[in-house]
Protein backbone atom coordinates (compact mmCIF):
# COMPACT_ATOMS: atom_id res chain seq x y z
CA UNK A 1 0.00 0.00 0.00
CA UNK A 2 1.13 3.56 -0.56
CA UNK A 3 -0.44 6.72 0.04
CA UNK A 4 0.09 9.99 -1.84
CA UNK A 5 -0.55 13.51 -0.29
CA UNK A 6 -0.85 16.29 -2.61
CA UNK A 7 -0.98 19.79 -1.72
CA UNK A 8 -1.59 22.36 -3.79
CA UNK A 9 0.30 25.23 -3.68
CA UNK A 10 -0.22 28.42 -1.85
CA UNK A 11 -2.07 31.62 -3.10
CA UNK A 12 0.07 33.54 -5.92
CA UNK A 13 0.36 37.47 -6.07
CA UNK A 14 -2.48 39.05 -7.03
CA UNK A 15 -1.48 40.57 -10.31
CA UNK A 16 -1.14 37.31 -11.67
CA UNK A 17 -4.44 36.07 -10.86
CA UNK A 18 -6.35 37.58 -13.62
CA UNK A 19 -4.06 36.03 -16.51
CA UNK A 20 -3.59 32.18 -17.87
CA UNK A 21 -0.13 31.50 -15.96
CA UNK A 22 -0.06 28.20 -16.35
CA UNK A 23 3.73 27.02 -16.03
CA UNK A 24 4.98 30.83 -15.36
CA UNK A 25 7.21 30.79 -12.51
CA UNK A 26 4.87 33.69 -10.64
CA UNK A 27 5.66 34.28 -7.64
CA UNK A 28 3.58 33.61 -4.26
CA UNK A 29 1.22 36.07 -2.23
CA UNK A 30 3.17 36.65 0.67
CA UNK A 31 0.93 38.94 2.98
CA UNK A 32 -1.01 36.13 2.41
CA UNK A 33 1.24 33.21 3.87
CA UNK A 34 1.91 35.09 6.90
CA UNK A 35 -1.50 35.54 7.12
CA UNK A 36 -2.00 31.73 7.28
CA UNK A 37 0.56 30.61 9.82
CA UNK A 38 -1.67 28.37 11.53
CA UNK A 39 -3.18 26.65 8.65
CA UNK A 40 0.41 25.64 7.62
CA UNK A 41 0.95 24.60 11.55
CA UNK A 42 -2.10 22.27 11.08
CA UNK A 43 -1.68 20.99 7.87
CA UNK A 44 2.38 20.41 8.85
CA UNK A 45 0.86 18.32 11.78
CA UNK A 46 -1.70 16.33 9.49
CA UNK A 47 0.99 15.24 6.96
CA UNK A 48 2.84 11.17 7.80
CA UNK A 49 6.15 10.96 8.89
CA UNK A 50 8.53 9.86 7.50
CA UNK A 51 7.70 10.48 3.99
CA UNK A 52 9.32 11.17 0.46
CA UNK A 53 8.55 14.70 -0.19
CA UNK A 54 8.60 16.12 -4.21
CA UNK A 55 7.63 19.39 -5.42
CA UNK A 56 7.71 20.46 -9.20
CA UNK A 57 10.47 22.64 -11.25
CA UNK A 58 8.48 25.80 -10.10
CA UNK A 59 9.32 28.12 -7.28
CA UNK A 60 5.75 28.36 -6.10
CA UNK A 61 5.69 24.60 -5.23
CA UNK A 62 9.19 24.70 -3.32
CA UNK A 63 8.58 27.84 -1.50
CA UNK A 64 5.19 26.43 -0.29
CA UNK A 65 6.97 23.02 0.92
CA UNK A 66 9.49 25.75 2.80
CA UNK A 67 7.05 27.25 4.70
CA UNK A 68 5.63 24.07 5.60
CA UNK A 69 9.01 22.94 6.94
CA UNK A 70 9.09 26.42 8.87
CA UNK A 71 5.72 25.49 10.48
CA UNK A 72 6.97 22.47 11.95
CA UNK A 73 7.26 19.50 9.10
CA UNK A 74 11.09 17.85 9.57
CA UNK A 75 12.77 19.79 6.94
CA UNK A 76 13.42 16.97 4.09
CA UNK A 77 15.56 16.98 1.03
CA UNK A 78 12.72 17.56 -1.64
CA UNK A 79 12.65 15.62 -4.95
CA UNK A 80 12.19 17.77 -7.88
CA UNK A 81 9.53 16.08 -10.50
CA UNK A 82 8.46 17.71 -13.61
CA UNK A 83 5.33 15.18 -13.80
CA UNK A 84 3.56 17.39 -11.76
CA UNK A 85 3.71 20.76 -12.78
CA UNK A 86 1.01 23.04 -14.10
CA UNK A 87 -0.73 22.55 -17.39
CA UNK A 88 1.09 24.36 -20.44
CA UNK A 89 -1.12 26.63 -22.32
CA UNK A 90 1.07 27.83 -25.17
CA UNK A 91 0.17 30.63 -26.57
CA UNK A 92 -2.76 31.19 -24.54
CA UNK A 93 -0.54 31.44 -21.56
CA UNK A 94 -0.41 35.13 -19.81
CA UNK A 95 -3.62 35.88 -21.77
CA UNK A 96 -6.44 37.60 -19.47
CA UNK A 97 -9.08 34.97 -17.57
CA UNK A 98 -11.73 37.42 -18.76
CA UNK A 99 -11.03 37.30 -22.51
CA UNK A 100 -12.19 33.65 -22.53
CA UNK A 101 -15.41 34.86 -21.53
CA UNK A 102 -16.31 35.82 -25.11
CA UNK A 103 -16.25 32.04 -26.24
CA UNK A 104 -19.25 30.43 -27.33
CA UNK A 105 -20.59 27.48 -24.97
CA UNK A 106 -18.91 24.44 -26.35
CA UNK A 107 -15.14 26.21 -26.69
CA UNK A 108 -14.91 26.15 -23.46
CA UNK A 109 -15.42 24.22 -20.00
CA UNK A 110 -18.06 25.36 -17.86
CA UNK A 111 -15.68 25.99 -14.77
CA UNK A 112 -12.54 26.69 -16.89
CA UNK A 113 -11.51 29.04 -19.63
CA UNK A 114 -10.34 26.80 -22.02
CA UNK A 115 -12.45 23.36 -23.33
CA UNK A 116 -10.95 19.77 -21.66
CA UNK A 117 -10.01 18.60 -25.10
CA UNK A 118 -8.65 21.69 -26.46
CA UNK A 119 -4.85 21.47 -27.24
CA UNK A 120 -3.53 25.07 -27.12
CA UNK A 121 -0.93 26.05 -29.95
CA UNK A 122 2.64 25.14 -28.58
CA UNK A 123 0.90 23.69 -25.27
CA UNK A 124 -0.76 20.42 -24.25
CA UNK A 125 -4.36 19.57 -23.39
CA UNK A 126 -5.94 18.27 -19.84
CA UNK A 127 -6.14 15.07 -21.48
CA UNK A 128 -2.49 15.00 -21.69
CA UNK A 129 -1.85 16.56 -18.36
CA UNK A 130 -3.87 13.50 -17.32
CA UNK A 131 -1.15 11.13 -19.08
CA UNK A 132 1.50 12.50 -18.08
CA UNK A 133 0.72 13.03 -14.47
CA UNK A 134 -0.50 9.37 -13.96
CA UNK A 135 2.75 8.02 -15.54
CA UNK A 136 4.44 10.37 -12.60
CA UNK A 137 2.25 8.82 -10.09
CA UNK A 138 3.09 5.21 -11.37
CA UNK A 139 6.88 6.09 -11.18
CA UNK A 140 6.86 7.06 -8.00
CA UNK A 141 4.74 3.83 -6.73
CA UNK A 142 7.10 1.83 -8.33
CA UNK A 143 9.90 3.82 -6.94
CA UNK A 144 8.20 3.46 -3.16
CA UNK A 145 10.84 2.61 -0.31
CA UNK A 146 8.36 3.58 2.14
CA UNK A 147 4.74 3.82 2.73
CA UNK A 148 3.84 7.73 1.83
CA UNK A 149 4.81 10.58 -0.33
CA UNK A 150 3.53 13.94 -0.56
CA UNK A 151 3.26 15.83 -3.44
CA UNK A 152 3.21 19.62 -3.43
CA UNK A 153 2.38 20.44 -7.45
CA UNK A 154 -0.74 22.35 -8.69
CA UNK A 155 -4.52 22.83 -9.07
CA UNK A 156 -4.71 21.30 -12.57
CA UNK A 157 -1.80 18.56 -12.17
CA UNK A 158 -3.97 17.39 -8.55
CA UNK A 159 -7.25 17.60 -10.89
CA UNK A 160 -5.22 15.03 -13.42
CA UNK A 161 -3.83 12.99 -10.44
CA UNK A 162 -7.39 12.19 -9.09
CA UNK A 163 -8.62 11.52 -12.74
CA UNK A 164 -5.61 9.34 -13.20
CA UNK A 165 -7.07 7.28 -9.71
CA UNK A 166 -10.66 7.37 -10.87
CA UNK A 167 -10.92 6.96 -14.68
CA UNK A 168 -12.11 10.51 -15.12
CA UNK A 169 -12.61 11.73 -17.98
CA UNK A 170 -10.77 15.51 -18.51
CA UNK A 171 -14.31 16.93 -18.43
CA UNK A 172 -15.17 15.48 -15.33
CA UNK A 173 -11.64 16.42 -13.80
CA UNK A 174 -12.16 19.74 -15.02
CA UNK A 175 -15.40 19.91 -12.64
CA UNK A 176 -13.10 19.11 -9.07
CA UNK A 177 -12.00 22.45 -6.92
CA UNK A 178 -9.06 22.08 -5.43
CA UNK A 179 -8.34 25.21 -3.22
CA UNK A 180 -4.65 26.53 -2.38
CA UNK A 181 -3.19 24.87 0.32
CA UNK A 182 -5.93 22.38 0.19
CA UNK A 183 -4.82 18.16 0.60
CA UNK A 184 -6.07 15.83 -1.77
CA UNK A 185 -4.82 11.97 -0.67
CA UNK A 186 -4.73 9.11 -3.24
CA UNK A 187 -3.89 5.21 -2.23
CA UNK A 188 -2.77 2.79 -4.57
CA UNK A 189 -3.52 -0.81 -2.56
CA UNK A 190 -3.63 -4.61 -3.61
CA UNK A 191 -7.20 -3.42 -4.89
CA UNK A 192 -5.95 -0.75 -6.61
CA UNK A 193 -6.18 2.90 -6.78
CA UNK A 194 -8.60 4.85 -4.71
CA UNK A 195 -9.47 8.11 -3.54
CA UNK A 196 -9.07 9.17 0.63
CA UNK A 197 -10.12 13.03 0.02
CA UNK A 198 -9.80 15.55 -2.53
CA UNK A 199 -9.63 19.39 -1.79
CA UNK A 200 -9.36 18.97 2.07
CA UNK A 201 -8.88 21.99 4.69
CA UNK A 202 -7.58 22.13 7.97
CA UNK A 203 -8.81 25.62 8.91
CA UNK A 204 -10.60 28.44 7.11
CA UNK A 205 -9.87 28.97 3.14
CA UNK A 206 -8.58 32.70 2.54
CA UNK A 207 -10.90 35.18 1.75
CA UNK A 208 -8.86 35.29 -1.93
CA UNK A 209 -9.15 32.69 -4.20
CA UNK A 210 -7.86 31.90 -7.58
CA UNK A 211 -9.65 30.88 -10.40
CA UNK A 212 -6.28 27.73 -11.49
Amino acid sequence: MHQFWLIRHALVHPNSLSYLYGTDDVPLCEATMQAQTGRYAMLAARLPRPARFVCTPLSRTRLTAQALFRAGYPETEMLVDPAFVEQNFGQLQGLPIAGFDDRAEGERHPFWPIHAAETPPGGESFAHLITRVGAGLEALRATATGRHTIIVSHGGAIRAACAHALGLTAHQALCLQIDNISLTRLEFNARGWRVLSINEHLAEPPGLTQPQ
